[in-house]
C-alpha cells in the first residue's frame, strides 16, 4: 500500500471518530436530538455556516470551536492523501506505459530474472554494453531496480505473460539468477519455447540441478559454488594467472580487455587466412582463439580442436579447447574471434572487420 491509500484510511478513520465525538457531544450534553446533533457536527466541521440548530452557549461554543480546528485538520490530511493517492496511481500507469513502450522498442536485449545480490552484481557489468530489462516478483527489488533506471517489470518469471512483458522474443540473452532451482527450471521452460534462439545462462544452487537446467534449454549453467572453489584454488596455487584473468575481465576498467568479436556478413576480409590478411599488424590486437559458426574452434594447425565436437555443444564445460589458431584459419561470416587488446585495439579491430581499414569514417 503506497502512502497516499494510507494517509486516506487513517484520515478517514479520524474524521469519522470526529464526527461521533461531535455528534456524541451535543446528543449527550447539550441534549439536541440525535438527527440534529449528526447536523450540527457536519455543519461545524465543514464550515458551511448554516448557523446553530439551536442557541449554544459558551460551553457549546468552546467545543464547536475546537471541533472545527479539529475536523478541518483531519479532512484537508485525507483530502490530501486522497490526491497523493490518484496522483500516485496516475504517474504510475503512465511510468509504466512509458517503460512498456521503451521495452517494446528494444531489439537484442539482455533480461535477468531476478534482482539479488547476484542480478545486481551482473547488471553494471552488461549495462554499458547491452540494454537491460529485470524481471522481480519482490516489490521491494523492483522499486531499487527502477530507482537505480533500469527497465523493469514486476512478475513472477515463471510466468509466460511476464516473459512476454520483458520483449524475451527479441532479447539476444536471458541470465536466469532465482533462488530457487525449481523456479529456474519452470522459468526456463517457458523461456525456451517463448524464444527458440535465446542464448540463456542460468544459476545452478545445487549440483544436482545442473542437468535438469540443461535438458530444460539452458545453454550455459554456472555453479557460484563451483566457480569459487576453481577461483580459490587458483589465487591459491597460481596468483598470477588469476590476477591477469580479474585484469582482463569484463568491468574491470583496465585499459587491456579479453573480448570476442563477431565476423560480419559482408566484411572486406571475408575468405582471406589468418596468416595473410595482417590483422596483427593492423589492429593490434592478439587473436587467442578462432571459433567457426558451427561451434568448433579451430587449432593451432588451422584444423579442428582435437576432440572438438561440432553443433550446439560445442564451448560446453569439459570441452578441450585449442587456443592461438593458425595462420590456416579462414575467416568466415559468423566466425568469432577472442582476441585480447586495449579499447582502441578493439574498436579499430571493429571497423577492420566491417570497412577493411582502422580508420574512422
Amino acid at each position: 500500500m503506497n502512502d497516499g491509500r494510507r494517509r486516506v484510511r487513517l484520515g478517514l478513520g479520524l474524521l469519522t471518530a470526529v464526527a461521533v465525538v461531535g455528534t456524541g457531544w451535543f446528543w449527550l450534553v447539550e441534549g439536541f436530538s440525535p438527527v440534529d446533533a449528526a447536523y450540527q457536527t457536519v455543519m461545524t466541521v465543514t464550515t458551511v455556516g448554516f448557523g446553530e440548530v439551536e442557541p449554544l452557549g459558551t460551553r457549546a461554543r468552546l467545543f464547536a470551536i475546537a471541533l472545527m480546528v479539529v475536523g478541518v485538520g483531519v479532512a484537508l490530511y485525507a483530502i490530501v492523501g486522497l490526491i497523493e493517492d490518484v496522483l500516485e496511481h496516475q504517474l504510475g500507469r503512465w511510468g509504466r506505459k512509458r517503460m512498456e513502450r521503451r521495452i517494446e522498442a528494444l531489439r537484442g536485449h539482455v533480461v535477468i530474472c531476478g534482482y539479488g545480490r547476484v542480478g545486481r552484481g551482473i547488471v553494471p557489468l552488461l549495462a554499458d554494453r547491452s540494454p537491460v530489462v529485470v524481471v522481480d516478483r519482490e516489490p521491494d527489488r523492483v522499486a531499487l531496480a527502477s530507482a537505480e533506471g533500469l527497465l523493469v517489470v514486476e512478475g513472477d518469471a515463471t510466468d509466460d505473460e511476464v516473459l512476454v512483458a520483458a520483449g524475451l522474443a527479441r532479447a539476444s540473452t536471458l541470465i536466469v539468477s532465482l533462488q530457487s532451482d525449481a523456479d529456474a527450471i519452470s522459468a526456463v521452460l517457458s523461456a525456451r519455447a517463448l524464444g527458440p534462439d535465446v542464448r540463456i545462462v542460468a544459476r545452478a544452487n545445487a549440483e544436482a540441478s545442473e542437468a535438469k537446467l540443461v535438458r530444460a534449454g539452458v545453454d550455459h549453467v554456472v555453479n557460484p559454488l563451483r566457480l569459487g572453489a576453481v577461483r580459490l584454488a587458483t589465487f591459491a596455487l597460481q596468483p598470477v594467472v588469476a590476477d591477469f584473468v580479474d585484469l582482463v575481465a569484463p568491468g574491470s576498467g583496465e585499459a587491456v580487455r579479453l573480448e570476442q568479436v563477431v565476423v560480419p556478413a559482408g566484411s572486406p576480409v571475408l575468405g582471406r587466412r589468418l596468416g595473410e590478411c595482417g590483422l596483427r599488424e593492423a589492429t593490434g590486437v592478439l587473436v587467442l582463439a578462432l571459433r567457426r559458426p558451427g561451434g568448433e574452434f579451430t587449432s593451432v594447425a588451422g584444423g579442428d580442436a582435437a576432440g572438438a565436437p561440432g553443433g550446439d555443444s560445442a564451448g560446453m564445460p569439459g570441452e578441450p579447447v585449442a587456443l592461438g589458431p593458425g595462420d590456416d584459419a579462414a575467416l568466415v561470416p559468423g566466425a568469432t574471434l577472442v582476441v585480447l587488446g586495449t579499447p582502441e585495439q578493439l574498436a579499430g579491430l571493429d571497423r577492420w572487420l566491417r570497412s577493411g581499414s582502422v580508420r574512422a569514417g
